[in-house]
């Protein structure tokens, strides 16, 4: 059964070679940072997609109607222009716009990520503000919230080592109450892929969800 009034949202790139996981594409290069980035797409589609909720993909570029995000379960939705902050906030403010209760954002490069972290994200928006899920070099793999709280995008310093604590720091400020998920790894470099060299098994066993 659906959970009408929750809604989970994807964040993605578009996958173009050259466009995408740049900062792997360094040290691997570019086609293998693309193989790890479709990899990546094809796990959270198949981590997410028996997920109870409502479920929309938030293109960066243009929305592909015929790539693996199917759409008998996922709306597609463009994301709005500007940086990740205003992009994450409009996402927001327009789903509390469309009645939903709870809402979820994610990303698309976290292979530690399983049905049952989402599954308690959502579970404790019934008694917090807020739910947030760190990532182990100073970000989120996920941010969650029961209304709209705008400043929580503001004065952010985007993919660095503060977002997370920032995050928690405004959390506290404006008398929110936050959950907390455990700490999980994402991939965005060589030595987080070393780190991850099960990840084709584990996307293999995905498959069985």
């Amino acid at each position: 059964m659906k959970d009408q009034h929750s809604l989970l949202m994807i964040f993605v790139k578009n996958p173009e070679k050259g466009k995408v996981k740049t900062r792997l594409a360094a040290t691997i290069g570019e086609d293998n940072a693309f193989k790890v980035y479709e990899d990546l797409l094809k796990f959270t589609h198949l981590m997410v997609k028996n997920i109870g909720v409502k479920k929309q993909v938030h293109y960066s570029r243009f929305i592909n109607r015929k790539d693996l995000w199917e759409a008998q379960n996922f709306e597609k939705v463009m994301q709005t222009s500007g940086e990740l902050g205003e992009r994450m906030k409009a996402a927001f403010k327009k789903g509390f716009e469309n009645g939903f209760k709870k809402i979820v954002i994610i990303g698309s490069d976290c292979p530690e990520l399983t049905q049952e972290i989402l599954k308690n994200a959502f579970k404790a928006l019934e008694k917090s503000d807020t739910v947030i899920g760190p990532a182990d070099d100073g970000g989120y793999y996920l941010l969650g919230m029961n209304s709209l709280f705008p400043f929580l995008f503001n004065n952010k310093k985007w993919s660095t080592s503060t977002v997370f604590n920032d995050t928690i720091n405004d959390v506290h400020s404006h008398k929110l109450t936050c959950a907390i998920l455990p700490t999980l790894s994402d991939i965005d470099r060589e030595e987080d892929l070393v780190k991850f060299k099960s990840f084709n098994q584990k996307l293999f066993i995905a498959q069985d969800i």
